[in-house]
């Protein structure tokens, strides 16, 4: 039975790309609706095409990985795009990023766009700085960042590179650029893109649907509804503490095992953060995070 690629699903259709490159239009057989199963974009899958020259999902293959929002199987590289202006390089939200990407296993790349945006910005130096501070910040935890101009076409090669080989999904706020991106990377290519509102500050959703993209030196990047809300719900304390990974080093040498690394005598990253060995910024964002966490365990 021959195996492909499902690239897109769209109105009860999974599009499935095979082996010769020839995309096929499916239907889903209906054991997987009695299973409570569901074909995912980015699922490897045994098909068989009928006569009428459209086809059939018969068997999902196994999965390295299984996204919920959005929902893709198979991704191994979250590409989190996020402006250094309109809007402004934010720490916080990266690292609520960062958390949901460790939580589902996948490596994260760091892609600042609008790096043109700085050469006529009135505090563009003061911008520039506090973007080279992220930059070397998270290069020390073990994140490689690319800085990008659509407009300029600089950082493209370097992050056509990254992405070869892998299946990624791009992820940020509205309005950071991210279908600019896309149509930057993949020539002739003209996904839907939107300006920053004046009036609400933020960018409209302008992606309606979960989609592969394939790229021209190997590889496919997800295009995905933009989101700028994320919730802490499916995550135990435990897991957000170790979805730091600079947390997750030191916690082995906390006192006490499960140790939430807020208020415990012995807490080993309480102790390189008084002493300046991780930065400031992330244990305070750890710390609202815990808090939002307890709150919601609260409410619901």
């Amino acid at each position: 039975m021959p195996e492909g690629l499902i690239y897109k699903a769209l109105s009860g259709y999974y599009y499935v790309m095979n082996e010769e490159g020839r995309p096929i239009q499916c239907r889903a057989r209906g054991i997987f609706k009695k299973r409570g199963e569901s074909p995912l974009v980015g699922d490897r899958v045994d098909y068989g095409e009928t006569e009428n020259g459209e086809g059939t999902v018969d068997r999902i293959l196994p999965r390295s990985t299984e996204l919920v929002r959005p929902p893709v199987a198979n991704a191994d590289l979250a590409v989190l795009v996020f402006s250094v202006l309109r809007p402004e390089l934010n720490l916080q939200l990266l690292d609520k990023f960062l958390v949901h990407t460790e939580h589902a296993g996948l490596d994260a790349l760091i892609v600042l766009t609008k790096m043109d945006a700085l050469d006529d910005a009135e505090d563009g130096d003061r911008v520039r700085a506090d973007v080279e501070a992220a930059r070397a910040l998270y290069a020390s935890i073990g994140y490689e960042t690319i800085a990008t101009s659509s407009k300029k076409r600089e950082g493209l090669d370097a992050l056509r590179e990254r992405l070869s080989r892998h299946i990624s999904v791009f992820a940020g706020q509205s309005g950071v650029g991210k279908s600019s991106l896309v149509n930057a990377l993949v020539p002739g290519l003209e996904l839907a893109t939107n300006e920053i509102s004046d009036k609400l500050g933020r960018g409209k959703h302008t992606t309606r649907h979960v989609e592969l993209i394939r790229l021209e030196h190997g590889g496919y990047v997800a295009d995905t509804p933009g989101f700028s809300q994320l919730d802490f719900a499916e995550l135990g304390i435990e897991q957000i503490g170790d979805c730091f990974r600079e947390f997750r080093e030191l916690s082995a040498g906390c006192k006490f095992r499960g140790c939430t690394h807020i208020h415990e005598p012995g807490c080993a990253v309480l102790a390189a953060k008084e002493s300046g060995a991780i930065a400031a910024s992330r244990y305070d964002h750890y710390a609202g995070f815990m808090a939002e966490w307890k709150e919601n365990r609260r409410r619901y």
